[in-house]
């Protein structure tokens, strides 16, 4: 066994041999896969291994689609079988709201040349002949949809690897992982030990246990998933030919052909728990005792969709484990406190992502970025507040609510609260309606009512009326918003200013009093991120930046190194904050302090440490809403009093509290980019209008890579767009749009109901060499074509007069 390599993959199931495959394909062959058993141990030998191309986030739609593609070139490349059958997919909707999400798959679809498209219920029947479709108002079928064996894949992953000099070694359990101090690793076996570059947790079922020994707690959990295959029915022995699968997601039911039998499988409400305290080490592959009665109400749907597999007995039955993450997605990226360690588990749909899986790990380990934004799947979206009571909450509604529609601006509610700020109960008291940023309890909207919760749709839903009254009131009179889940980091000592100028692209104030808006570069030159700084006095800046991508921003922290006797502190925690923001803003404001607030003494992109109502604040002249406005930010503990006072005192200006929904709409009409939206690393500055914030006459983190592309033609723009929606809906992101006679324009990030222009709006990517500013195109809400109109300048104040003020 080697005692030396570049990277450590621990986990031989089907992505850790992927992750294997894909780093040797992209030319680190210096590399090791351990398994404490026999390859595709744990969950992968006893997986339906189903594969479908299309997904409601558009970056997994790719990486899906990579991944079905792959495995026939894997079959020629190895001569391993990967057992792929493609018969096709048939993909049902009985519901409305079922056939929206199926219609704007296709336009997706469309978008991304990919084959999925609309079927009658005669051509339904012709590609099915045993099911009926009398109860359907929606078929669609993908061509490419089908399964494929579970080993053979694994087997030619691990056999490609080992012809491009990766090694696998079979039964080597690891039985510790020990961090070097210039950040490489001991890897610590029965067969000895390896040191090593990177250590790649492909744990599978086991995920937690590796995680542990780098003394890391991973949010996962295990679950019983049951699944059975029947005896032989002649109706399908006799049928000459192999049937597609059935996606009935509205029956909580999956279906497929297996042998000349059916394979059927669900995920019941009535879910089982398993190993919550830790995967057995001598679990391989056994199975857990049937229990079919927990699925018979689903069963009992399937067929009735295919009556002949009614009587038709059952052959094997299948309850095995799978682990999962509480949102279902994968738990993958490297750990944003640890030097080279990569984390690749909780995946459920395994075979549809394995190889994009695979490859974007490679990527991000020999490249340092993957090609696309897949922060979906990036484990720094959870923090320590994703406990185990958390994660057990979220994994029990998952796994039952599996096939559930997940509706545009949807919270559901297991595991919360994990965290609340002081205002939260007089937040409650006042009707509100939160959503959950970053594990904290985040206004959305004010009901007025106690105890209300969001209706869910891709229509505009019970929200829509009191958000736009919000809207009003604010480009009215005044609106306070709750800011405290954004992001806050301190910086002090004698080298502040030296670390965030080597950090950001923009120039860092060196005046007390002073802001900046500034990107982040990435590694292949793209946004990482935007944040504002602010000098708060000598040796002292507070930066302040998106919520949810706390922990991801850790990772370009650590890449720049702190100057002796200075600190960074994460003070998201003990800091709150409030936007006062509208045309009656400063009037308010100046009612509840003695600084002076004049435009002449306090001018936009400035900041000062005042006292509001008796509440020591750091004022800084900036709004997200793009109006006249202050951020508040003041200690944790004084949120209550300061939230009190200034609610008060807006109600004398006709204003009050104003959420998250309200404040979306209000930065989409004034064109305002948000990160995780409009600003990825897959995204250069030029490309969304924040190159003007890159100043090339200072050394910067990425300035290399960014200096590559600076001078590259925009492949895309970030635009605004303005839709006639008549459907009583609006965009909401990820929703294609096309020229008028069908040439792929780009797609929606953003899109909301412009209160204070009378006009639906999206931001969004548009091809500047198929349409520019003023440009006729549509834009597929609910999967279908809305006439749009691409915007020269943003809806409302488009020269920055009111937030100037």
């Amino acid at each position: 066994m080697k005692t030396h390599a570049q990277a450590v993959v621990i986990g031989g199931g089907l992505v850790g041999c992927s992750i294997l495959y894909h780093l040797a394909k992209l030319g680190w062959t210096d590399v090791v896969l351990l398994e404490r058993d026999e390859l595709t141990a744990g969950s992968t030998w006893h997986a339906a291994a189903n594969i479908h191309g299309l997904h409601d986030n558009n970056n997994v739609t790719r990486v899906q689609h990579y991944t079905m593609n792959l495995y026939k070139e894997l079959e020629k490349e190895t001569g391993q079988g990967c057992g792929v059958f493609q018969p096709g997919s048939l993909y049902l909707a009985k519901t409305e709201q079922r056939e929206h999400q199926l219609r704007l798959q296709e336009a997706k679809a469309k978008y991304y040349g990919l084959n999925f498209h609309e079927v009658s219920r005669e051509q339904a029947k012709e590609l099915h002949p045993l099911a009926q479709f009398d109860d359907i108002r929606c078929i669609m079928f993908e061509p490419d949809g089908g399964n494929v064996d579970p080993s053979g894949v694994t087997m030619a992953y691990a056999a490609g690897a080992r012809a491009m000099g990766a090694q696998i070694e079979r039964f080597c359990p690891v039985i510790g992982t020990e961090q070097q101090p210039d950040g490489s690793w001991i890897v610590k076996t029965e067969k000895g030990d390896i040191h090593t570059q990177w250590v790649v947790n492909a744990g599978g079922l086991w995920g937690r246990e590796v995680a542990a020994m780098a003394g890391l707690t991973l949010p996962l959990q295990p679950t019983e998933h049951q699944y059975f295959v029947t005896e032989s029915i002649d109706e399908v022995a006799n049928m000459g030919r192999r049937l597609p699968s059935i996606a009935d997601r509205d029956g909580e039911y999956y279906f497929r052909q297996e042998g000349n039998g059916f394979l059927i499988g669900a995920y019941e409400k009535d879910m089982r728990f398993w190993a919550e305290n830790g995967t057995p080490l001598d679990f391989a592959h056994e199975l857990f005792p049937d229990d079919l009665d927990r699925i018979m109400e689903n069963v009992i749907r399937a067929t009735e969709r295919v009556p002949c597999a009614e009587t038709a007995g059952v052959k094997r039955v299948i309850n095995g484990p799978m682990i999962w993450s509480p949102d279902s997605n994968a738990i993958w990226g490297p750990v944003p406190e640890l030097k080279n360690y990569f984390c690749c588990t909780g995946i459920i749909p395994g075979f549809s992502q394995s190889g994009g899986l695979g490859l974007l790990a490679a990527q991000w380990m020999i490249e340092g970025e993957p090609q696309y934004d897949m922060f979906a799947w990036d484990l720094a979206r959870f923090g320590d507040w994703a406990d185990k009571k958390f994660t057990k909450s979220r994994v029990e509604d998952q796994y039952a609510h599996r096939f559930a529609i997940h509706f545009p601006n949807e919270e559901r509610s297991a595991g919360r609260p994990a965290r609340v700020r002081p205002a939260y109960e007089l937040q409650k008291e006042l009707g509100c309606v939160f959503g959950l940023n970053c594990g904290w309890e985040h206004p959305l909207w004010f009901s007025g009512t106690p105890g209300t919760q969001d209706t869910n749709s891709f229509n505009r839903q019970n929200w829509w009326e009191p958000v736009g009254r919000e809207v009003s009131m604010l480009r009215e009179n005044v609106g306070v918003i709750d800011i405290s889940n954004f992001a806050n980091y301190v910086i002090k000592g004698p080298g502040a200013f030296d670390w965030l100028d080597k950090l950001v692209a923009n120039k860092v104030p060196t005046e007390a009093g002073r802001s900046c808006l500034t990107p982040l570069i990435s590694v292949r030159g793209g946004v990482a991120g935007d944040f504002t700084i602010t000098k708060v006095a000598d040796d002292e800046y507070m930066m302040v930046g998106s919520g949810m991508a706390e922990r991801y921003h850790q990772r370009f922290f650590n890449m720049v190194e702190l100057p002796e006797g200075t600190t960074f502190e994460v003070a998201t925690n003990r800091i709150a904050g409030f936007n006062v923001a509208g045309p009656k803003s400063r009037d308010m404001l100046q009612r509840m302090t003695n600084a002076d607030l004049s435009n002449e003494n306090f001018r936009f992109m400035r900041s000062r440490t005042i006292d509001v109502a008796g509440v020591e604040c750091l004022a800084i002249r900036v709004s997200f809403t793009g109006d006249l406005g202050w951020e508040l930010h003041c200690s944790e503990t004084d949120q209550v009093k300061l939230y009190s006072a200034l609610l008060a005192a807006a109600a004398e200006f006709g204003g009050g509290p104003v959420g998250g929904r309200a404040l979306g709409s209000l930065r989409i009409e004034k064109g305002y980019g948000s990160w995780g939206r409009e600003y990825s690393q897959e995204y250069w500055p030029q490309e969304v209008g924040l190159a003007g914030l890159v100043k090339l006459d200072k050394d910067f983190l990425h300035k290399d890579a960014y200096l590559k592309v600076k001078d590259n033609a925009p492949r895309e723009m970030l635009v605004g767009f303005e839709i006639d929606a008549v459907n009583d809906a609006d965009a909401s992101g990820g929703e294609p749009i096309f020229t008028p006679d069908g040439k792929p324009v780009g797609r929606v990030t953003s899109g909301a109901y412009g209160y204070s222009v009378g006009k639906s709006l999206a931001l969004g990517y548009a091809n500047p060499e198929v349409a520019k500013p003023g440009d006729a195109v549509e834009v597929y809400i609910l999967g279908k074509p809305h006439k749009a109109r691409i915007l020269e300048a943003a809806a409302f104040d488009p020269s920055g007069a009111r937030l100037r003020a």
